[in-house]
């Protein structure tokens, strides 16, 4: 184990000398009696003052160096006893402030100092520092004499690329031998991909002039190709080091901790450099630390948390950060909240994080964050945001949202689109489409974020309306199918989702496991689980996405052999299944009422695979007990669940106990389910249907008065017919039962009993087939032939497909009245 093999080694500590306070107030007066042996000279010459200048400035009183070359000009305006080093110390002094610069560059012109060029190369890092770039540009270019000091100074103030790796082309065409702080500033140059080809060259150069063996060299070159991802080139650099410093560790284990996949080379390096006695500083802390949250390896990061404390870094805010942020990776949020509680310094990145965390708190924590006097970000919005629409806290939204209006924080598209998902979470699409008409600029991902609201809120139409507009401004990503699709699943033409499927095979992301598996759920859903088996054949790299899809599809067509033998084929595999996956497989075993294998599948998800079963499990094998007439099991299972049971489960139960006509039990769940849903109708229609089969016709009276006295209505199912036109024009009509507001309403009417007499006719194997065609003949002269029942019941008799609804949904099995929904 990794764990086992971080013995870290303890070091005698070389103990510095102890500062006693003798000690500090002879210093103290040594220094005041070296300022009044200055003093005392009447005229110092240059070496004096540039002594005293530097010893101010190595005290970090940079403001009493310049005092000491003001005075100097009290008695004439060019005094003697100033040089070029004088110059050269005061701009130093200035540590980027334009204004004294400004005047000590006048000085240096007009008395001649510009000349040399220690005096040109400490103004134009002075520029640098004050963010005047163009000004030691000018500098650069009047110097009649240049050394790599000014090269390398100027090529420091770039602030692009571009700029940074001309100039240095520049200086290689001129001759300039480039020595190790050159390249060391170029590589940092060197970020972008595009620049990957002159890193490479830069690489080369460093081995041809026999600077490989410079440590800032090589960590300048270790950064470089960690910033590309190429790990690899960056380890070998590393290893053909022959001297390592903290920088060069740091820089190796950094790479590492970045890419996600490589936690476990970052730990075992980060043990490798305790072992070398390396001494580790907060950059080694948190890189390692990093590591181990993306490995969740929590016992090792709590030993280094403990080598943190012992090495005084727990306190160091990025320190402080990453440890809250490995605790709340790993489920340990009490840990998470302590170290946040030792932190003195806290930043935003230690509020944010905590908010992020903490959804529960998170409108406290935002509200102390503002009163311990730190500013929020952009990032700390989207966590608050995200935790008040999980809680669905529509006032708090509210608030935020108009604190984000006043303060400017609007103008972060990443801030809006998580508003344009908030209000969709609140099912208020209408605010979701205000605040995306307000975006000065739509990106792809506020497409994907409206798109997937209206999916969310089962406006499908608007979701596909949608995705016809994002393709026309912009350029639809993965997500954006994965939303379009799921919302064509639900309800649309299985057509639109061909046409979808088409688009992304022209554009070659049919494979990617995010489109994959929406285009299985897809077909799935529109019954061609056919098309579904395809998609996943013709998947390359099948991820645990993708079987999780494939295993959903044929659970949810009741395919129960499908189900297990692709269950067993993933774990084949090597891929580990997920609590959706086993959702899936314990669905089915409901269905087909093998209790046992749900049984199993259920104690394997907690004891081979460490799931916690969540609600949705515990429903799923209610729902199987419940089919399979174990009512009294099924309300034990209940009852060992941590908090209480969700209202699907107890619906599962309930409808379990109207099968079974277990009346006792029914009104206890019943009278549960009324209690956390008033207004919602399923359950006095489950009941009441009991009571009516048991024949006790007050009670279902009761029922009805209850529903009309709290207001509760049977939520109507609808249906959608895809009636577009032959040119690929968007016409849905949705209907529910009765619904007679079409305008060919009698011809539909008639087409459903022509299809009744179709199933019935098939129901009954044929027989007496003479009898169902007088029938037809019958209901076609009713009808002039331009009818579409007439022309429907002509391609039967002619042993032609019908035309059909695309789809019914299972909520609808009858007709009634309600106003239709029509979408062209």
């Amino acid at each position: 184990m990794i764990t086992r093999q971080l013995n870290f080694k303890t070091h005698q500590r070389i103990r510095k000398p102890r500062l006693t306070t003798s000690t500090v107030c002879s210093k103290f007066h040594s220094y005041n009696h070296e300022h009044h042996l200055f003093d005392e000279i009447p005229q110092p010459d240059a070496a004096a003052v540039n002594r005293s200048m530097l010893n101010y400035m190595h005290r970090n009183r940079s403001a009493t160096a310049l005092d000491i070359f003001t005075k100097q000009f009290q008695y004439c305006s060019y005094p003697r006893n100033i040089d070029e080093v004088t110059v050269t110390l005061a701009v130093k002094a200035c540590h980027g402030d334009p204004k004294p610069g400004c005047q000590i560059h006048g000085f240096a012109v007009s008395s001649g100092f510009i000349s040399y060029v220690t005096v040109s190369n400490s103004l134009m890092s002075m520029y640098n520092k004050a963010g005047r770039f163009d000004s030691a540009m000018c500098i650069f270019d009047g110097m009649c004499y240049t050394d790599i000091v000014s090269w390398n100074t100027v090529l420091s103030g770039f602030r692009t690329s571009e700029g940074a790796l001309s100039f240095a082309c520049r200086m290689h065409s001129n001759g300039i031998a480039l020595d190790p702080v050159t390249y060391c500033t170029v590589l940092a140059f060197c970020g972008e991909y595009e620049d990957f080809l002159f890193g490479l060259q830069l690489h080369s150069l460093v081995f041809k002039t026999g600077l490989d063996c410079e440590v800032f060299v090589g960590n300048a070159l270790i950064s470089m190709y960690s910033r590309w991802r190429r790990l690899r080139e960056a380890r070998n650099v590393f290893d053909e080091m022959r001297k390592r410093d903290v920088v060069s560790w740091n820089a190796i284990l950094s790479g590492y901790s970045q890419e996600r996949n490589h936690g476990l080379e970052a730990i075992i390096l980060f043990i490798e450099m305790v072992r070398e006695g390396m001494k580790l500083d907060h950059v080694s802390f948190t890189s390692a630390v990093s590591a181990c949250g993306h490995e969740k390896n929590l016992r090792l990061g709590r030993q280094i948390h403990g080598l943190t404390v012992k090495s005084g870094y727990e306190s160091h805010v990025s320190v402080g950060n990453v440890l809250i942020s490995t605790y709340s990776k790993s489920g340990v949020n009490e840990d998470a909240g302590l170290v946040f509680q030792h932190l003195k310094n806290r930043n935003v990145i230690s509020w944010t994080t905590m908010i992020s965390m903490d959804e529960e708190n998170a409108i406290s924590l935002f509200n102390k964050m503002r009163l311990d006097g730190v500013y929020p970000n952009e990032v700390t919005f989207v966590g608050l945001i995200h935790a008040i629409s999980n809680r669905k806290l529509v006032e708090a939204g509210l608030m935020i949202h108009g604190f984000c209006r006043k303060t400017g924080f609007l103008s972060k598209h990443n801030v809006c689109n998580s508003f344009i998902t908030m209000y969709a979470q609140f099912e208020s699409m209408d605010d979701s489409f205000k605040v995306f008409e307000e975006l000065n600029f739509r990106e792809i991902i506020s497409w994907n974020a409206l798109i997937s609201g209206y999916a969310q809120n089962k406006l499908c139409q608007d979701a596909l309306r949608t995705f016809l507009s994002a393709i026309m401004e912009s350029t639809p990503n993965n997500y954006t199918f994965g939303s379009v699709l799921s919302a064509i699943g639900d309800a649309h033409s299985l057509k639109y989702g061909q046409r979808c499927h088409s688009f992304l095979i022209k554009l070659g992301s049919v494979t990617d496991p995010i489109t994959a598996g929406a285009l299985l759920d897809m077909y799935a859903k529109r019954g061609s689980i056919c098309e579904s088996q395809r998609v996943f054949s013709e998947t390359p790299h099948r991820t645990q996405f993708a079987w999780t899809a494939i295993i959903s599809a044929y659970a949810g067509h009741g395919d129960y052999d499908s189900v297990v033998e692709l269950f067993y084929q993933m774990d084949k595999e090597g891929v580990k299944p997920d609590s959706i996956t086993f959702l899936s497989v314990l669905s089915a075993c409901s269905r087909k009422g093998s209790v046992e294998m749900g049984r199993h599948f259920f104690e394997s998800m907690v004891k081979d695979y460490q799931i916690v079963p969540s609600p949705q499990h515990y429903a799923s094998m209610v729902d199987m007990l419940g089919r399979a007439g174990k009512l009294e099991e099924a309300e034990e299972l209940m009852s060992q669940m941590s908090g209480q049971p969700s209202f699907s489960l107890l619906q599962s139960l309930l409808g379990a106990c109207t099968i079974h006509g277990n009346v006792e039990m029914a009104e206890r769940v019943a009278g549960a389910l009324m209690r956390m849903e008033p207004t919602e109708s399923g359950s006095y229609v489950l009941l009441s249907n009991l009571y009516a089969e048991k024949g006790d016709w007050e009670m279902v009276a009761k029922i009805r008065r209850q529903m009309r006295d709290r207001g509760v209505r049977k939520e109507v199912g609808y249906s959608w017919l895809d009636n577009g036109d032959a040119d690929g024009s968007l016409y849905l009509h949705g209907f529910s039962s009765g619904d007679k507001s079409h305008c060919r309403s009698e011809e539909i009417c008639r087409m459903a009993k022509f299809l009744g007499l179709e199933m019935k006719f098939l129901r009954e194997n044929m027989s007496d087939i003479d009898s169902v065609k007088q029938n037809m003949k019958e209901l076609k002269e009713s009808k002039g032939p331009q009818s579409v029942a007439a022309a429907a019941i002509q391609g039967w008799a002619e042993n032609l497909p019908s035309v059909v609804p695309d789809t019914a949904s299972e909520d609808a099995p009858q007709f009634s009245d309600d106003e239709d929904d029509d979408f062209q």
